[in-house]
């Protein structure tokens, strides 16, 4: 009899909790200035959900950040765009995945680069947005410059494109229309808007593959994964340069060496560049419909007899041993790199972070409490490495799961 009390009382409890709870979500949601849901865009080397073993790239060790997200009330997809290939590309990329269709890079880019105008086809994640709505875009390193490019394409469009089909007689990709205003906010974290001395040290063949490699290693040595066994996919299909079956990684990696795309500037090699980057900055500008908000990172200290900055303990071991001591050190008076540019989070100079400067018009302002649109919003720099943010890197002191829900609260109350 006591049991069947206690049960009832418990169930009771149970259910009001619960009332509680979900009535506490729905309110949080009504009062939330907007619903648009949330997606998320990697950066140089990035994977999607269903490669490396699902080990993720949105998370990492530390867990699964897009779930978490949804967990909270806030619906979240992530894309998966070409690691190695250039803004443009991964911006046709990821509009084909939101909206579903073919990817098609544009008749004249295709003709100008000498790779395929069409790639692959999706169902879209969001094809409502043909008819409209609104998305927040988080990005991590160069999925930043993406983020910024992609916008400028949906709201502009492209005039050599528009140009070319009519000359030409050909179709144009209603990317390329213009017109299109669905991205309410770009979050960029730890992106390179500026460009990264990086590429400084390396160049377009062994050692640019060889730091791909390294960044994967870190990846699966962290999940506990066999290397030799994880799946990536590089998606250079517009350059004819898709694993064969059967192929394995390295092989792949050797055969990509040799093609002749690395040659062009349409690559990620090119566009994080300080000269690649500065030429993307002349014409992708802020837009006023879209709200800015940059984060930036650092994981080193300024040694006290030479200037020079140096990797802190805790950095991942391949940033301090291969990255961090050259950005830290490099300079170079032609490209205008001085000491400001030797503080970096192992992969990226934290000078770029915080939006575009290098021949742009854009304002940067300081973060003080209101987010303002059509301006870069300076939320602050935070010290972590490049992968510790994102979770590929384990970093305990670094509250990641309450970041990004903070973050998305606050994209949640940006007013359309």
């Amino acid at each position: 009899m006591k049991c069947g009390r206690v049960l009832f009382l418990l169930l009771g409890l149970w259910f009001v909790f619960g009332l509680s709870v979900a009535g506490g979500r729905a309110e949080a949601a009504a009062s939330r200035a907007n619903n648009a849901p949330i997606v998320l865009l990697h950066g140089f080397t990035g994977w999607g959900r269903d490669e490396m073993v699902g080990f993720k790239y949105w998370g990492g060790v530390r867990g699964d950040i897009e779930q978490w997200l949804n967990d909270n009330g806030y619906r979240t997809y992530t894309l998966a765009v070409g690691p190695l290939s250039s803004n443009w590309d991964r911006a046709c990329e990821a509009y084909a995945q939101l909206v579903g269709g073919k990817v098609d890079y544009g008749a004249a880019h295709a003709a100008k680069h000498g790779h395929a105008r069409f790639g692959r086809t999706y169902p879209g994640l969001l094809p409502e947005l043909k008819q409209g709505g609104l998305i927040h875009i988080i990005a991590h390193s160069q999925g930043g410059q993406t983020a910024r490019l992609l916008v400028s394409l949906l709201e502009k469009g492209s005039q050599e494109e528009r140009e070319y089909a009519k000359a030409h007689n050909v179709s144009l990709s209603p990317l390329f229309e213009g017109g299109h205003r669905f991205v309410l906010s770009v979050t960029t974290i730890a992106t390179p808007h500026d460009g990264t001395t990086l590429v400084n040290m390396v160049d377009f063949t062994d050692r640019f593959f060889d730091l791909q490699k390294a960044v994967l290693k870190t990846a699966a040595v962290a999940s506990n994964m066999p290397y030799t066994d994880s799946v990536y996919d590089f998606k250079l299909d517009q350059w004819g340069l898709r694993r064969q079956p059967g192929e394995s990684f390295d092989h792949y990696v050797e055969r990509l060496k040799r093609s002749p795309v690395w040659t062009s500037t349409d690559t990620a090699r090119y566009d994080l560049s300080i000269s690649g980057a500065e030429a993307l900055n002349r014409w992708v500008q802020a837009s006023p419909n879209t709200y800015y908000l940059s984060f930036s990172t650092e994981r080193t200290e300024r040694g006290a007899w030479t200037g020079n900055h140096y990797p802190e303990l805790g950095m991942n071991a391949f940033s301090a041993v291969v990255c961090a001591p050259f950005l830290g050190s490099y300079r170079n008076p032609a490209l205008g790199v001085d000491d400001r540019w030797l503080e970096n989070d192992g992969i990226v100079n934290t000078v770029s972070m915080n939006g575009p400067k290098r021949g742009s018009s854009d304002r940067i302002v300081q973060y003080d409490g209101t987010i303002r649109k059509g301006v870069w919003n300076d939320m602050g720099t935070y010290n972590v490495d490049h992968l510790e943010v994102i979770g590929v890197d384990p970093n305990p002191l670094f509250p990641i799961r309450s970041f990004y829900l903070r973050l998305a609260e606050q994209l949640a109350g940006l007013r359309p």
